[in-house]
């Protein structure tokens, strides 16, 4: 098997975690949602897909040839990887932190191929993507199983898919969860210390997992 099933649950564990933290996808497709309906955050979402798309492919061809050539890559986007989600921990519950499900209402009306583009554009310019393939997804893939392009690809689609499922259950639901966590804050401030436990614990499982070579 090209990936095993501890890589490929690991990894998956990994995107489900980064996808369910706050980040620019899931406050653009909320809060797009909730102002334009379910439709126009159906469009954001596939801007938001291709976009993934477009990191998976350059990540992979990428890190295909620099791992090959730098053994030593490996322990250094690790550790850059394990910083940023207790990065991420911190912005969770740092005093004055707001929760992703605190949307932002002003939004314009925009047409499909605006909101495409959007969709698009705040997924290629979002920081936690391009560290979930630089930094996170070459964790799981094991030299040892040969084809390092096709272990990027398979992960690549592994975390494609959990973030477009995430995301399109938020899509769907965005107004009424959003009703919900508004008229109570304190399930805010746990939703908050829940994504930041997370995140805390795959930064310290990264920190500390250690490669065969």
């Amino acid at each position: 098997m090209i990936v095993s099933v501890g890589a490929l649950g690991g990894f998956a564990l990994v995107a489900l975690g980064m996808v369910c933290t706050p980040g620019p996808n899931m406050i653009y497709l909320l809060s797009r949602s909730i102002t334009q309906g379910r439709l126009a955050g159906v469009i954001s979402l596939g801007g938001v897909v291709v976009g993934f798309l477009c990191y998976m492919l350059c990540a992979a061809f990428g890190l295909t040839a620099l791992l090959l050539a730098v053994p030593m890559a490996y322990e250094v986007i690790q550790w850059a990887g394990a910083a940023y989600l207790l990065y991420m921990a911190w912005n969770s519950v740092k005093p004055g932190a707001r929760s992703v499900l605190e949307p932002r209402h002003d939004l314009a009306i925009d047409g499909p191929r605006k909101l495409f583009a959007m969709g698009l554009f705040t997924n290629l310019l979002n920081p936690k993507v391009a560290v979930i393939y630089l930094s996170l997804l070459p964790q799981f893939i094991e030299p040892a199983n040969g084809n390092i392009l096709a272990q990027s690809i398979i992960l690549g689609l592994t975390q494609i898919l959990i973030s477009f499922t995430v995301n399109l259950l938020i899509v769907l639901a965005a107004g009424s969860v959003s009703v919900w966590f508004t008229g109570r804050p304190r399930w805010q401030k746990v939703q908050r210390w829940v994504m930041a436990s997370v995140l805390a614990s795959l930064a310290i499982r990264l920190a500390m997992e250690r490669r065969a070579v």
